[in-house]
């Protein structure tokens, strides 16, 4: 007999029904029913950051999350923030600015850059150490993920200047 139940959730804009025990943690689902692959399994423990995903409008470690938890919740992951056609200015940044090597912690780290500008829309070098500090680059030494995420910023605020 399975203790399998339904949940229905919002993932990058679709609505999606999925079949799993409500101890089935959300990056398994992600993954493995949905093959939404950006978000990373990397810890399992919540300390890397490699898994980040927005749930409704906060910055989650989905490795550490339930489905269950996420019933009617609203989940982007790096996937929703941009696509092939159109990056999102920081998937942008990221590629220009080498904000990345190996790309393993990229995009949760990316996700986790998407809140941060969402909630400081020109933070300080301090600043975006500090709201990234919860995702752990075994690669770069942040150096040019800061520089990224100055340079989306800037970019992101000149298009709003544009716009007004």
């Amino acid at each position: 007999m399975s203790d399998k139940k339904h949940y229905k959730l919002t993932v990058n804009g679709q609505a999606v029904d999925v079949l799993a025990e409500p101890r089935e943690l959300l990056i398994y689902t992600l993954r493995e029913q949905l093959n939404i692959t950006g978000p990373h399994i990397g810890c399992e423990t919540s300390h890397c950051g490699a898994c980040t995903v927005t749930i409704d409008g906060k910055s989650v470690k989905s490795c550490t999350m339930f489905v269950a938890q996420a019933d009617g919740k609203d989940v982007t992951t790096v996937e929703g923030l941009g696509n092939p056609d159109e990056l999102h200015p920081l998937q942008e940044a990221f590629r220009e600015h080498h904000g990345l090597q190996c790309g393993y912690c990229t995009p949760g780290m990316i996700t986790r850059a998407a809140k941060l500008l969402e909630e400081n829309s020109n933070p300080t070098e301090e600043e975006i150490r500090f709201g990234i500090a919860g995702n752990i680059c075994r690669c770069t030494g942040y150096q040019n993920i800061v520089k990224s995420i100055k340079a989306a910023a800037a970019e992101m605020n000149a298009a709003k200047e544009a716009a007004q």
